[in-house]
């Protein structure tokens, strides 16, 4: 069983040895872990604060637990899965949540609005054969979570920030507020207001820079929602500027499908 403690517990890690950092993937494109490994600058620094123990995507040699930071991309799918993610949180000190798919369930959360095993029929010669879990869940639906980083894939910046904090044994920084936030300390025009571009950006984290309304198009929603968003008004607004509500929903059930109020919003008001 996965133990219980408080999730963003502030104590600075071990500093008479390195603290072990490992890196796992469940049901994911890497992209997130990819992140990490684009920290080119940043990696010399990085590991000599920190031992990398588990990182399949960058070496093949893992070290055994225990660890003192987990970052974990992906969604739970198979049972195995839910197996692996309890074993994790086992030997983990502090367990991270990092991307779309490990914090809502990603873009195979899809899935969970119908039937698995009609879609694996239709993909599969022998389905019968697949071990797989009905839905596709979010990590935090199996253990505890400590800390989380939206977005697909997540913020270096971010990520690096995290792992500063940890280090020094204080609580991270991950914005909640909206990516029209963004908007505004960049002085970009709103694209929803004065071009009438469909926008997640009012109902959507910050962290990406507010990058698709930099060059003029909609936010997607790759971080998520925000704390507390009003997606109805935006739904509302949306329509006023002649939106289908199909379309409407489609724009909740993307990336972060499975995360409330997302799926609420989705689903809910579907056409």
């Amino acid at each position: 069983m996965a133990p219980t403690r408080g999730a963003g517990k502030r104590e600075a890690m071990p500093r008479a040895i390195r603290p072990r950092l490992a890196v796992w993937k469940f049901a994911s494109c890497d992209g997130c872990q990819l992140t990490l490994l684009n920290c080119e600058a940043e990696l010399p620094a990085i590991s000599r604060e920190l031992e990398i123990a588990a990182f399949l995507e960058a070496s093949r040699e893992v070290g055994g637990p225990p660890y003192d930071i987990s970052l974990v991309e992906g969604s739970i799918t198979t049972p195995d899965d839910a197996e692996r993610i309890l074993e994790i949180r086992k030997s983990s000190r502090c367990l991270v949540a990092i991307g779309a798919c490990a914090t809502a369930g990603g873009i195979q959360a899809l899935r969970n609005f119908n039937d698995v095993r009609g879609f694996a029929a239709t993909v599969y010669p022998r389905p019968e054969l697949l071990r797989v879990l009905d839905q596709s869940t979010p990590v935090s639906d199996h253990v505890p979570v400590d800390y989380s980083l939206w977005g697909c894939p997540i913020s270096k910046h971010q990520l690096l920030g995290l792992l500063s904090a940890l280090l020094q044994g204080r609580r991270p920084h991950i914005p909640q507020y909206s990516v029209c936030l963004e908007c505004k300390r960049a002085g970009q025009v709103c694209v929803l207001v004065a071009r009438r571009i469909p926008c997640m950006g009012p109902v959507t984290r910050a962290g990406c820079g507010a990058i698709c309304p930099r060059f003029g198009r909609g936010c997607y929603g790759c971080f998520g929602p925000k704390e507390t968003p009003n997606t109805l008004s935006l739904r509302h607004i949306w329509e006023h500027h002649g939106v289908t509500p199909d379309e409407v929903s489609r724009a909740f059930l993307g990336f972060n499908a499975w995360a409330e109020p997302f799926r609420a919003e989705g689903e809910g008001r579907e056409a």
